[in-house]
């Protein structure tokens, strides 16, 4: 008699667009996922998409996963960078154009509202663990607008780490542009909440103008203010390149 085909809960979930592999994880750790209305208590809990039922918080899964895609977008000012704000916040999912809606899209990593730049929006959940875990170190380049000058002690410091209420920072890259109005550009690997807004205040600069504009080996090129363009296999593979 054939073996029915399983596949571990916590990369069915990521591979279906029901969120984030850390995302997941955590879901599963505080028994808030079923399988068949059993609390499931492993990542691994082996699932068969064609017959097992899957809820998060008693809310069905669709298990049918889609065709992967990636999308990068030039995330404007004021747009959120998640899937839903219950205060009605407009967020990237609502800027996409209509024909990507039909995709359970979720965006990788964040930009705060007042940050623009690269973003990548995603139903690839393996892709979405690649590029945001800690151990793989994509890098991640910002443009900074800032009052005034660094001095060479201040620019010495963002490079050798800055201490952070949850630790130092890892060594950054910082040169000057003169990409109006952008004065600066960081270079940095982590992924911390408000990082580089962080860094900066701990040396007494507000940022006026914040723009990510590289995600590893990717980066945002001409592409408009608002607008979008799918990830060609090509540039994903280049993109998960260690």
């Amino acid at each position: 008699m054939k073996t029915e085909p399983t596949v571990p809960l916590i990369k069915l979930l990521t591979e279906a667009g029901a969120g984030s592999r850390r995302k997941m994880a955590d879901a599963i750790r505080n028994g808030r996922v079923t399988v068949n209305g059993q609390v499931a208590e492993s990542f691994n809990h082996p699932v068969n998409s064609s017959h097992d039922r899957v809820q998060i918080d008693g809310t069905p899964v669709t298990l049918s996963v889609e065709n992967p895609i990636c999308l990068m977008l030039n995330k404007p000012k004021d747009i959120l960078s998640t899937t839903f704000d219950e205060r009605g916040g407009r967020t990237v999912l609502d800027i996409l154009p209509e024909k990507y809606r039909r995709y359970r899209l979720y965006p990788v990593g964040r930009l705060d509202k007042d940050t623009t730049g690269l973003l990548l929006v995603t139903n690839d959940g393996e892709l979405t663990n690649r590029l945001t875990h800690p151990r793989y170190e994509h890098e991640k380049e910002y443009l900074v607008q800032i009052e005034g000058k660094l001095t060479v002690v201040e620019k010495q410091q963002l490079e050798g780490g800055i201490r952070l209420d949850e630790g130092m920072t890892s060594p950054a890259r910082v040169k000057e542009v003169t990409a109006r109005p952008f004065n600066y550009s960081l270079t940095i690997h982590e992924g911390r909440k408000r990082q580089v807004r962080r860094m900066f205040a701990r040396l007494g600069y507000r940022i006026l103008a914040l723009k990510r504009v590289r995600t590893g080996n990717l980066a945002l090129g001409d592409l408009k203010e608002g607008q979008v363009r799918e990830l060609t296999a090509r540039e994903i593979a280049r993109l998960l390149e260690r």
